[in-house]
């Protein structure tokens, strides 16, 4: 399985450069807020690049550092293409993934609430925005957070909850970004219109909104409910020529015109009516799919954890670790074997030798003690290159200096005096610790040493 698993890895390491290239363009565009797919060539590209790097991730047991990104550009070129059920179930492939790239998770949680939101799913909505601003707050990116805590409030603000809602925009409001102020206001606004707060509706949209085309629909419909019809008309009417209002606002503008003019001609009733109409359809399939999407996106939310594979893979883990281990020992104790049988006849050399060039009366001149670098030069020199092999064993200078100190025979206190350790128990310590590593114990450590220098 490991054999056919490097084999996939192997035939795709050319596609898989090409998609992460892929991504690495789509990321490109999108931090400079360019949109990614319209050409048809480059959707056909970024969706060969989510496939690629998603069978890689199926091969190899791990995911590709690029499929969560892929996962989040796929899924946005997928929802301006307005498929959101396919977008849906790619950005839960993103949630799936063991990517730490907290601030696309946050994206893609965003882009799941999104369309939670468009389905009218606003405490769905509310959850997915949640988990979006975890993301932003674990990746630092502290300004995306509390745009996203406003977006938690709006979707408070849509289902009425005035309570909530105003805590999160304290919140915002301490933060102190004067750039949040405009979209606080807009929460703030949606919560008047839910609660039916109309004058203070009119305050804030007269105050606070003028930049936004929704500022006009909650005129209308705040004129609307306290019937005042004309000015309900007015903004109605400028609502429709506003090329960036959105079709569910002139749909509900269509209704004011239509409902309430009672100057209109019945030629002019007709064309609205059937203008109505024929919006109303675009919405209801809209509102179909993301539906559709959303309920996809609760199955997932809702589903049971499948701990079979956990399970699986626990016991694989068990299995591979235990024979590691066994296999691990049995090296250990074949190279201790080794080295009794090799070394014996150089211990008595190594040992000469150390007597003969190191005097341990004067450190400072036979080992340049306070200068590691020099002292390791003289130690593997007369050591047998103890440091270098020292090295590699993953000891740390204290260490290997103690290490040094053993062989030369120095006693525990001596040891301490030397390196500045505390004794007796700090010195002891780093004795045990130093045994454990090299798989000895502390009495048959010096031995070892002189073992492993004769083998070095």
């Amino acid at each position: 399985m490991i054999a056919l698993c490097l084999m996939a890895q192997g035939c795709s390491l050319h596609a898989t450069d090409e998609a992460q290239a892929v991504v690495a363009q789509a990321d490109s565009l999108r931090t400079q807020g360019g949109m990614y797919g319209i050409d048809e060539g480059d959707s056909a590209r970024l969706a060969q690049a989510y496939e690629t790097l998603g069978t890689l991730s199926l091969f190899t047991f791990h995911f590709s550092p690029s499929y969560a990104r892929a996962c989040y550009h796929y899924g946005r070129l997928l929802r301006e293409k307005d498929d959101p059920v396919a977008a849906m179930q790619v950005f839960i492939n993103a949630t799936h993934s063991r990517t730490r790239e907290y601030y696309i998770l946050g994206r893609v949680y965003n882009n799941m609430g999104d369309i939670a939101h468009l389905a009218g799913e606003f405490q769905l909505s509310y959850n997915m925005f949640e988990r979006s601003a975890k993301m932003f707050l674990l990746s630092g990116d502290t300004t995306a957070y509390y745009y996203i805590l406003n977006d938690m409030a709006f979707e408070l603000a849509e289902q009425g909850k005035e309570k909530e809602t105003l805590c999160i925009l304290q919140t915002i409001k301490d933060y102190g970004d004067p750039n949040l102020e405009k979209f606080t206001y807009l929460t703030q606004a949606k919560l008047y219109l839910a609660n039916e707060q109309y004058d203070s509706l009119l305050l804030i949209c007269n105050k606070s909104l003028c930049d936004f085309s929704i500022n006009y629909v909650f005129k209308a419909r705040a004129f609307e409910y306290i019937g005042e019809v004309d000015s309900a008309l007015y903004y109605a009417q400028k609502v429709m020529t506003l090329p960036d209002a959105s079709e569910q606002d002139k749909y509900n503008m269509l209704y004011i015109l239509t409902h309430y003019n009672t100057d209109i001609t019945n030629e002019q009733l007709l064309e609205k009516t059937s203008e109505r109409a024929d919006i109303g359809l675009t919405l209801d399939n809209a509102h179909a799919r993301h539906a559709q999407a959303s309920e996809i996106l609760r199955q997932d939310v809702n589903r049971k954890p499948n701990l079979a594979w956990l399970y699986a893979m626990l016991i694989t883990a068990c299995i591979i670790g235990g024979v590691s281990y066994w296999m691990n020992r049995y090296r250990q104790q074949q190279i201790h074997h080794e080295l009794g049988l090799q070394a014996e006849h150089r211990t008595e050399i190594i040992t000469q030798s150390i007597k003969q060039h190191i005097d341990t009366t004067d450190l400072e001149r036979t080992l340049h003690w306070k200068k590691y670098d020099r002292m390791k030069v003289d130690a593997d020199l007369y050591m047998g290159g103890i440091v270098s092999r020292l090295e590699t064993l993953k000891l740390n200078e204290t260490e290997i200096r103690f290490c040094v100190l053993s062989i030369l025979d120095f006693s525990l206190s001596r040891i301490a005096e030397t390196i500045h350790y505390s004794y007796p128990s700090g010195i002891k310590t780093l004795k045990k610790r130093i045994s454990v590593k090299l798989g000895t114990n502390p009495q048959n450590l010096r031995n070892f040493l002189l073992q492993l220098a004769a083998n070095a």
